[in-house]
């Protein structure tokens, strides 16, 4: 017998039924909580942005209110890049695998969605190119934007030992963090900041997880990375390797001994 089995009683598909309803109830009471909280997130006041910044592109330059396109309500995703490994943490690439099938239906309603990340744009554009995304990503090197968005520190903060992130003081670990942030331009082109979410917030838009949740194994977070040891860049998942707790993807290393023996043999 699996240990899958041994975890869970096995019962007539009458007492399933009884189960599943009080399970049922539960799952009813967070789809109106869900509603609620929603509502509460739409009459949170707005900040009126009053910088002005500008953003590379791979069509040039672009200020903060030309990322709206011709939408009035624009998503943000501050996209965290591994500046000390090259590449784009594990975490937001796997949100990001869901951006391009959305985008397919967030014009529909007002909105554009872009990804931000303080990082060279054609480092950016690489990676976008072997991930395969098609969404726009832009970068915010040269600015104050992750910093006064909260997902950049500054080397001073890490020395303090103390960052300010998620609405509170957490422990310093790393340059750079993930969030998403939402802004509203209206007529008269003036720009205001709606929202801003950090921390386990992106899982209201990673649809993979919600899939998972559905199955008896859920998300087996057992790894030292929060989103779970099994994550991985989607191109990587046959590579090894591991992901520490920051997100990135450390590599296996390469066997000494191989080395040794084809050094031997060229002798």
């Amino acid at each position: 017998m699996s240990a899958a089995m041994q975890e869970h009683p096995v019962v007539s598909e009458a007492e399933w039924i009884e189960a599943r309803k009080a399970l049922l109830a539960r799952e009813k009471e967070l789809t109106r909580t869900r509603d609620r909280v929603n509502e509460e997130r739409r009459g949170l006041p707005w900040v009126r942005v009053e910088k002005q910044y500008i953003f590379e592109t791979t069509v040039g330059k672009k200020s903060l209110a030309e990322l709206f396109g011709d939408k009035s309500q624009l998503i943000v995703y501050h996209f965290m890049w591994r500046h000390d490994l090259g590449e784009g943490c594990v975490g937001c690439s796997f949100l990001s695998d869901h951006i391009d099938g959305a985008n397919l239906h967030l014009h529909a309603r007002d909105i554009t969605l872009v990804a931000v990340s303080r990082a060279p744009l054609w480092v950016l554009q690489a990676f976008r190119k072997r991930m395969g995304w098609k969404f726009e990503w832009v970068s915010s090197a040269g600015t104050n934007f992750n910093f006064d968005y909260h997902v950049s520190f500054r080397p001073e903060e890490l020395a303090s030992g103390a960052v300010g992130y998620n609405y509170r003081r957490t422990p310093a670990s790393i340059d750079e963090l993930a969030g998403i942030s939402v802004f509203y331009k209206n007529d008269a082109g003036e720009i205001f900041h709606t929202y801003s979410s950090y921390g386990r917030g992106g899982e209201e838009v990673l649809g993979a997880y919600m899939w998972i949740d559905l199955a008896p194994k859920g998300r087996d977070e057992s790894g030292p990375a929060k989103m779970g040891s099994w994550v991985r860049h989607h191109d990587r998942y046959d590579a090894g390797g591991y992901v520490d707790p920051a997100g990135g993807y450390i590599a296996e290393p390469v066997k000494a001994c191989c080395s040794l023996e084809k050094a031997s043999s060229s002798n």
